[in-house]
């Protein structure tokens, strides 16, 4: 019977991402509690071994079995909307907590906030710095963006390239703001509402940028045309998303928050 759904072959990869996911959450919880990292890296391991071949098998399909079509693209295209929707009412709840908790502080953190004790970033140094690193890779891959709208995979290249760079700097001066931090989750709402907001906001840089990476890798690999390129649409969208979130935070936590 011919009809334009995609009906997916049986695989192995959402169950077996299902177990080595377990294992990954039960590694993190042995090396936050026990200091000892053996079972995360198994977990880390199958995780991207997993990744990488559930990924070959849709890059299959789409690029050289033709089974995405333009009507199976278009569901894709809704599912991918929706998910950044479910993401964003996830930070709506980080957002709520911090602004719940700020805006009438309770007695028990001196009815002042920051609570006392807390020495809070300064929104002028690193914060500030990786705000504009965000805000220029969302020009930079606007640029890519357009640039495969218009069929010249020479600028595609190289400011997919750019934006990639710039992800990973954003991660490397997140990580050098949290070695540097006067205070810790564990320091009261402020701590833990400053830490779970900006630390999955920075997974969701690593996850964007591992996004960004693969589609740059099928780029050079010429994947992409100028009707076929979901792949890169779809990240293109997710990091704006993060930028989005990432400007949230910064003039709510950081600025106004301090």
């Amino acid at each position: 019977m011919n009809h334009p759904f995609h009906l997916v072959d049986y695989s192995p990869w959402p169950l077996l991402s299902s177990f080595s996911t377990m294992i990954l959450l039960m590694g993190s919880i042995k090396w936050f509690h026990y200091n000892n990292y053996n079972l995360i890296l198994v977990g880390i391991f199958l995780t991207l071994l997993i990744m990488f071949q559930w990924w070959r098998d849709i890059v299959r399909e789409s690029t050289y079995q033709g089974k995405h079509t333009t009507f199976v693209t278009n569901g894709m295209q809704w599912g991918m909307i929706l998910f950044i929707i479910s993401e964003l009412l996830f930070f709506v709840s980080f957002f709520w907590a911090f602004f719940h908790s700020s805006l009438s502080p309770n007695i028990e953190i001196g009815s002042i906030w920051p609570p006392k004790g807390i020495n809070a970033f300064n929104p002028m140094n690193t914060p500030l710095l990786n705000t504009i690193i965000l805000i220029s890779s969302g020009l930079t891959i606007t640029w890519s963006h357009h640039s495969v709208m218009n069929n010249d995979k020479k600028e595609t290249l190289k400011s997919l390239t750019i934006t990639v760079f710039l992800g990973i700097l954003f991660s490397m001066l997140q990580a050098y703001e949290y070695y540097e931090a006067p205070f810790s989750i564990a320091d009261s709402i402020y701590g833990s509402t400053f830490f779970m907001a900006t630390g999955f906001h920075g997974i969701h840089v690593l996850i964007g940028t591992t996004f960004l990476f693969v589609n740059l890798i099928r780029l050079k690999k010429n994947h992409f045309s100028l009707y076929h390129h979901f792949g890169f649409e779809a990240s293109a969208w997710y990091w704006h998303f993060v930028d989005v979130v990432w400007l949230f935070l910064y003039i709510s936590i950081y600025w106004w928050g301090k």
